[in-house]
């Protein structure tokens, strides 16, 4: 059964760069045909899609964010990466990585993050 952990500072000063880091056990993150996802969703709203890392690498990511964002991964250590630029108020959300092959079907606890200075 697969695992993932978000993990990464809760408070960042506006500006700044937002990093975390989904570990992920139970499953490799280079097996065929997955992608792992970041999401977040913002207090009183919906759920937003940030982007995603394929089990070759690739990295794909939602338009209204890719300026600010970059997805990496560790394969020794199974960990796939955020990381999200220029923050300020409006990013405070709940983050949550994902696994996702035919639709979302693990996901992260999620962590709080608040933009405050």
């Amino acid at each position: 059964q697969v695992q993932l952990q978000e993990s990464g500072p809760g408070l960042v000063n506006p500006s700044q760069t937002l990093s975390l880091t989904c570990t992920v056990s139970g499953d490799s993150i280079t097996t065929d045909y997955y992608y792992w996802n970041w999401i977040r969703q913002a207090p009183g709203k919906g759920l937003e899609w940030i982007g995603y890392i394929t089990s070759s690498g690739s990295t794909y990511y939602n338009p209204s964010l890719k300026s600010r964002t970059s997805i990496s991964r560790d394969t020794s250590n199974n960990q796939f990466s955020l990381q999200l630029s220029s923050m300020t108020p409006e990013d405070t959300a709940v983050y949550y990585c994902a696994r996702e092959k035919y639709g979302i079907d693990s996901w992260g606890q999620g962590t709080q993050v608040t933009v405050s200075s």
